[in-house]
C-alpha cells in the first residue's frame, strides 16, 4: 500500500515569513488547493477552547485557512458542536460568547461562526455508518452535514480518555450533536440529579417515547422506554440530565472513528495539527497545565490517520518537559500519553479507523 503523504514544517520564522505565512505556504505544498472550492460551503471544524483554558489555537491560525478558502472561491465558516458536560459551550449562546471571549469572530478570522448542533445541541441529522460495529446511526450537527466540505484545523494535545486528541478527535467527537457525545461516552441512558431538578418538564415535552415524567416537582427517567438518543440533555435548563460516563475508554476510541467516518464520508476533506502547547488534558478543561513536550510544528495531510500518527510519533520523539505531568508520572516515558494518562490507548482508535477505511497509518513525512 503507498504511504499517505503528511507535509510538516517546524515553527522557526525568519524576517520573510512568519508563522501565518509559513503555514499558508505548508498547506498549499500539500495540495489543499486542490480541492474544488468554488462556491462550496467549506465547515473548519475548530475548538474555540472553553473559557479559561489558554492552550487553544489562536484565531490568528484559523485566518489563514480561511483567507487561503476565500482566494479560491469557497465559502467557509467556523464550527464546533456544543458540548455534553455543562460548561462554557452548552449551548449556542454560550458557545459563541465563549468563542468571542477567547478571540474568535468574524473580524479576527475572517469569517463566521455557526454551531454546529444548533441552539441547544439538539439539531441533528441521523448519518448510517457502513459497517459499524458499534454505531449504526451516527448523530451530527446539522450545519456541518450541510458543508460541502470539511477541514479540520486541530489543536495537538494529550487526553484523559483518548490519549490524545487530533484530526479524528476533532471530528469525529467534535462534530457529534450532543446526543452523539453521549452515545459516544457511555454504554448506559442518562439519569436526574433530584437536586438540581426544578421540575419545569421540558424533557417530558422533548421525548418522543413517554420516557421522562415529572412528580412532586421533579423529572425522573423511565430506561425501559428511554432508548439513549439524549435529547433531554439537551433541553434541561438547569443541567440536571446527566450521562451515563461509564463507556470505555477502547469503545469510545472506536465509537469516534465511526463518528468520524460519518462525517467524512464521500465529501472532500483535508486536515490541518499544530503541535503546540500539548497540555496533558483536552481543551474542554477550563484551565491548562504546562506543556508535557517542547512544540514541534505544524502538520497537514489529506489522510486524518496518518496525520495523527505522524504527530503522535513527533511528540513521542521529543524530550519530556520539565516539571510537566508527564516527568512527575514516573513511567519510562515510551508513549508520552500513555504515560501521562496510562487508562487510555490511543492505537486502538487508529486501528478501528483503519479498518473503516479512513486513511492509513503508513506515511511518507515531507519536511518543507
Amino acid at each position: 500500500m503507498e504511504k499517505s503523504k503528511v507535509y510538516f514544517t517546524n515553527l522557526h520564522t525568519t524576517i520573510n515569513e512568519n508563522l501565518q505565512q509559513k503555514l499558508n505556504r505548508l498547506i498549499k505544498t500539500a495540495g489543499m488547493q486542490q480541492i474544488d472550492f468554488d462556491k462550496k460551503f467549506v465547515a473548519i471544524k475548530i475548538h474555540f477552547g472553553e473559557p479559561g483554558n489558554l492552550a487553544y489555537l489562536r484565531p490568528n491560525f484559523a485566518k489563514t485557512v480561511v483567507d487561503m478558502i476565500k482566494d479560491l472561491g469557497g465559502k467557509p465558516f467556523l464550527t464546533d458542536c456544543n458540548t455534553l458536560y455543562v460548561g462554557g459551550r452548552k449551548d449556542a449562546l454560550e458557545h459563541l460568547e465563549s468563542a468571542y471571549v477567547n478571540g474568535f469572530s468574524p473580524f479576527s478570522t475572517g469569517c463566521h461562526l455557526l454551531i454546529g448542533d444548533g441552539l441547544k445541541g439538539t439539531d441533528e441529522v441521523l448519518v448510517p455508518v457502513e459497517g459499524g460495529e458499534y454505531v449504526k446511526e451516527a448523530k451530527i450537527g446539522h450545519a456541518i452535514m450541510d458543508a460541502d466540505i470539511i477541514i479540520s484545523l486541530n489543536h495537538f494535545k494529550g487526553h484523559e480518555l483518548t490519549g490524545f486528541g487530533g484530526a479524528l478527535k476533532n471530528i469525529g467527537m467534535g462534530c457529534g450533536s450532543r446526543a452523539g457525545k453521549m452515545e459516544m461516552h457511555s454504554n448506559g441512558k442518562p439519569h436526574v440529579s433530584q437536586e438540581q431538578c426544578i421540575g419545569c418538564g421540558m424533557c417530558t415535552k422533548i421525548c418522543a417515547h413517554s420516557a421522562n415524567s415529572v412528580a412532586d416537582h421533579k423529572a425522573s427517567i423511565d430506561h425501559d422506554k428511554c432508548v439513549g438518543c439524549g435529547r433531554c440533555i439537551g433541553v434541561c435548563p438547569t443541567g440536571a440530565i446527566l450521562p451515563a460516563w461509564d463507556e470505555s475508554n477502547d469503545i469510545l476510541n472506536k465509537k469516534m472513528a465511526e463518528y468520524s467516518w460519518a462525517v467524512l464520508h464521500d465529501r472532500p476533506h483535508f486536515h490541518i495539527s499544530l503541535v503546540i502547547d500539548v497540555s496533558p488534558f483536552c481543551d474542554c478543561h477550563a484551565e491548562n497545565d504546562i506543556p508535557i513536550v517542547p512544540n514541534v510544528g505544524m502538520f497537514a495531510s489529506f489522510d486524518p490517520i496518518a496525520l495523527d500518527v505522524a504527530c503522535a510519533d513527533a511528540v513521542n520523539r521529543q524530550p519530556v518537559m520539565s516539571g510537566s505531568l508527564l516527568e512527575k508520572s514516573g513511567h519510562n516515558h515510551s508513549d508520552h500519553f500513555t504515560d501521562v494518562n496510562p487508562s487510555t490507548d490511543w492505537k486502538v482508535g487508529i486501528d478501528h479507523a483503519v479498518k473503516l477505511g479512513l486513511g492509513s497509518k503508513a506515511y511518507e513525512l515531507i519536511t518543507i
